[in-house]
């Protein structure tokens, strides 16, 4: 007897998808920041119609002070019209939630025209469903627009995938307009857009799967970092779904997989490294240097990613 098909595994075709995309904040050669680099990267992102995300693992948030920070997000409110943002609490294991450093994380990003994405911390996810929930109700008190994260353990030692249950209560949160998932897994993003459809339509379930970038097709938007690499590919495929022209959707796709399979293998966080080795194969950044405490990937990979951008036609 076949298995009964999965209830959010449905396939919707001609949906327009809304694109977020983690930029990656690239250096130079001498270990500072590139910030003409960010500014054209946030700009060439707008501008082929996604929402650029800052501030995000993809910037190296975590390594990042509040003076860095703060310029990440001047900077970006001078370059586009709207954009998302990280809002990081760099906290310690066994440190107890601070929930007004949280909602002074989102109102800088809210003062700045942002959208704040409540990132993960060891305070908030050290806390039970029931916590976890009661903690973002509390955020939307002094903030009217956020979107949840949740982030598995592969990314970071402080992540966390909720039960399917506590994920039913950002639901009732109305300031709470979505979620990012990045569990890297299908069923449970599934689970989640059948809840969504059940209860509450609008609700953006943004997949943050870099390893299965297809789950637009199931109802999907998305928060990728892959999709820093190539912004204009991610909105050609996504016009292209659409347009309901699901052969030149698929084509894209899958070559933009092949790179995420390539840039988000074990250590994941290397991944960074591979955004700013294709971005500057593409011309688009001058080094592809990254924090020192950053992962690196071997220079092998070059190769690779060299190969997959001249069969998208990015790469001479």
């Amino acid at each position: 007897m076949s298995e009964a098909p999965h209830p959010g595994a449905v396939v919707r075709p001609g949906r327009t998808i809304t694109g977020m995309s983690a930029t990656l904040l690239p250096y130079t050669d001498d270990g500072g920041i590139d910030w003409p680099g960010f500014a054209a990267h946030v700009e060439r992102t707008a501008a082929a119609g996604l929402t650029p995300a800052v501030n995000m693992d993809t910037g190296y948030v975590q390594l990042l002070d509040d003076a860095t920070k703060a310029e990440v997000l001047a900077t970006t409110a001078r370059h586009c019209n709207a954009f998302v943002a990280g809002a990081h609490i760099g906290d310690e294991a066994g440190d107890a939630l601070d929930p007004d450093r949280y909602a002074l994380e989102l109102d800088r990003i809210t003062t700045a025209g942002g959208t704040p994405v409540v990132f993960p911390s060891h305070g908030l996810n050290a806390l039970d469903a029931d916590g976890w929930v009661a903690a973002h109700s509390r955020l939307a008190r002094g903030c009217d627009r956020f979107i949840a994260f949740e982030l598995g353990p592969m990314f970071v030692p402080y992540g966390r995938i909720y039960p399917l249950d506590a994920y039913r209560g950002l639901l009732d949160i109305d300031a709470c307009i979505g979620a990012k998932h990045s569990s890297l897994e299908r069923s449970p993003e599934w689970d989640r857009l059948a809840l969504r459809d059940e209860v509450r339509p609008d609700f953006m379930v943004l997949t943050g799967n870099d390893l299965a970038i297809d789950m637009v097709r199931y109802g999907s938007d998305y928060l990728l970092g892959l999709s820093t690499f190539a912004p204009d590919l991610f909105a050609e495929r996504d016009r292209r779904w659409a347009a309901g022209d699901e052969v030149g959707f698929r084509d894209l796709n899958d070559l933009l997989q092949e790179l995420g399979n390539l840039a988000f293998r074990e250590p994941v966080p290397g991944y960074r490294h591979n955004a700013a080795q294709f971005l500057r194969l593409r011309g688009w950044i001058d080094s592809d240097r990254v924090p020192d405490d950053a992962v690196r990937r071997p220079g092998g990979d070059l190769g690779a990613l060299a190969d997959l951008g001249r069969r998208m036609g990015v790469i001479a």
